[in-house]
């Protein structure tokens, strides 16, 4: 494997660190780096690059972060199985980034992917999924009959049963995507958990209803139930930002700096 003229000759402004990472990028486009293959020691990588061994370090390290690359002690450097649940991770890190002023807007674009991922999952769901997606709701609701529930059980099986039913869906980068706003979404729904009266019922019943359309491959009944359930949460969080003060001209107290935090 050699690289391109075209990789060697370096733009402008463009560091040697960056040149690696897109040459690499391109070399895996091109197919001339597949999942699996081992790439060529650093020296000889390195001059086929044209960049510095530093540099070749550097990109290597931002490849792997971004899951392209994994470095196994003593063997060498390996392109890894590009799976997109572990591609798409790093999206959660830059979503969990953004402040809540516009967390709404995470939460509109979770609805867009889970109403679809409901709809195909109620094509093709299997009875084991069904089964693990009704446990999930059981647990719930024996939570919910105690008198002081569990808040963080309850957003943790709500996740798990969501997580079902995007990995039913049979599409591995949709569920990689909703994963990826697995981490916003769960603290808002923590929050909506503890301050409003009455929402984890609210959530437990709306589930039970996408259950049975997914146990009747309804898909339009999924999908139906899926936004409805929701748009529930996101009109919480604009309920919320709509009610939230001033900083700068009245007084915000301890809970609702928690939930504009």
């Amino acid at each position: 494997m050699t690289a391109k003229p075209a990789e060697r000759a370096r733009k402008p402004g463009v560091s040697q660190t960056d040149v690696v990472v897109q040459s690499v990028r391109q070399m895996i486009i091109d197919g001339r780096l597949r999942s699996g293959d081992r790439l060529p020691i650093e020296k000889e990588l390195a001059a086929a690059l044209g960049v510095s061994r530093n540099a070749l370090r550097e990109g290597v390290r931002a490849l792997s972060m971004m899951g392209v690359l994994e470095t196994r002690q003593g063997d060498g450097t390996y392109v890894t199985t590009l799976d997109p649940s572990m591609l798409l991770a790093p999206m959660g890190f830059v979503v969990d980034l953004q402040d809540g002023t516009g967390t709404h807007h995470l939460h509109a674009v979770r609805r867009m992917l889970e109403t679809e991922a409901a709809a195909s999952a109620a094509r093709q769901i299997g009875p084991a999924e069904l089964d693990a997606a009704a446990e999930l709701l059981r647990l719930n609701e024996a939570e919910l009959r105690r008198a002081d529930p569990n808040h963080e059980a309850v957003i943790e099986n709500d996740i798990a049963f969501h997580a079902i039913i995007a990995d039913a869906a049979r599409n591995p980068v949709l569920a990689a995507l909703i994963n990826a706003l697995g981490g916003r979404t769960m603290r808002d729904r923590l929050r909506r958990s503890i301050t409003q009266p009455g929402a984890d019922e609210t959530a437990h019943r709306e589930h039970l209803s996408i259950l049975a359309a997914l146990t009747t491959h309804d898909p339009d009944r999924a999908r139906t139930r899926m936004a409805a359930h929701l748009f529930t949460v996101e009109d919480y969080l604009l309920e919320t930002q709509r009610r939230a003060p001033d900083p700068e001209t009245e007084p915000v107290d301890e809970l609702t700096a928690l939930e504009h935090s």
